[in-house]
């Protein structure tokens, strides 16, 4: 959880606003998985293993799994019967810092369970400092073995401009376009007893739903003007560009709506700088602050 991109809001000052503490990601990294050479037994190893013993007598099938910083971990594809394996496999990954690592971890598929071929790291900075080509070398539990493998990196920074925003940028169905933040910063103006208080925000964006932390009454806390300060992050894909539904806020208590409202996609878009930021009026007189946004892509020098 203290891995970036994730990151923790302390409030040092109640009256903190939100909107302006919050540190957007920088943008996106289009992370192909290349090529592996040399995979064969660790070097300097005593005993004969079951893993040493599968890779030198059996072809491995191999897989590569890849984590850049807290981002949800992707795999490859196998590649059966190879020990110079070529993926040529892209997928994309949110960026909040250049220093986010790049952790890439090449597997043997087995029936009986996948055997680790060899570890490579390195972070997004060096990538794109190698001109977005580069050449990890791969060590096995702790140790240095011949096997190298090549990524290739593209970054695209995000921009507030609709021109950005474009199926073009996609490469692939499941490739981003760009991005879609929402922030929720409060509630005001919650109305009931408050030991039946239980609040919390939900953001449904088509088939996708963030909820915030519930707030729960205690004494000396104004349940009736919560604060929840949390972000929400949605990539935007080209299929979802092609129809986009509307983003909706509901104020919740408990599991029960109890107000909501929606705000279209393109009036965001057509927003000044593709950003909406208002105290929505979700009925009975209860507003929720939130900022909606939209970034695209543009790629980066």
């Amino acid at each position: 959880m203290a891995v970036l991109p994730n990151r923790f809001l302390v409030k040092m000052d109640s009256n903190n606003d939100y909107f302006k503490t919050y540190q957007p990601h920088l943008g996106m990294v289009r992370l192909t998985i290349g090529k592996a050479t040399g995979i064969t037994a660790p070097k300097k190893k005593s005993g004969a293993s079951r893993l040493l013993a599968k890779i030198v007598k059996d072809v491995p099938d191999c897989y590569v799994k890849v984590n850049v910083g807290a981002e949800p971990e992707w795999r490859t594809q196998v590649q059966k019967n190879n020990h110079e394996p070529v993926w040529d496999e892209t997928h994309d990954f949110l960026v909040s810092d250049f220093e986010q690592d790049i952790a890439v971890d090449i597997q043997d598929d087995d029936l009986a369970g996948d055997d680790d071929i060899g570890l490579g790291s390195t972070n997004i900075k060096e990538v794109l400092l190698n001109g977005g080509t580069h050449e990890l070398p791969l060590t096995h539990k702790g140790e240095p073995t011949d096997a190298k493998l090549t990524v290739h990196a593209k970054f695209f920074h995000f921009v507030a401009e609709s021109s950005g925003l474009s199926a073009q940028n996609s490469e692939g169905a499941d490739q981003i376009c760009g991005l879609a933040t929402i922030l929720i910063a409060s509630a005001l103006g919650l109305r009931g007893q408050p030991e039946e208080l239980n609040p919390s925000v939900k953001v449904t964006w088509g088939d996708k739903e963030f909820s915030t932390a519930a707030k729960t009454y205690t004494p000396g806390t104004d349940i009736f003007n919560p604060s929840f300060d949390q972000a929400f992050r949605i990539p935007v894909t080209a299929d979802m560009l092609a129809n986009p539904a509307n983003f909706r806020i509901s104020l919740m208590n408990k599991k029960d709506e109890a107000g909501g409202v929606e705000v279209a996609f393109q009036d965001v878009v057509g927003a000044p700088g593709m950003l909406k930021e208002e105290s929505y009026d979700v009925g009975s007189g209860v507003t929720v602050r939130a900022s909606i946004s939209v970034h695209g892509l543009q790629l980066g020098q």
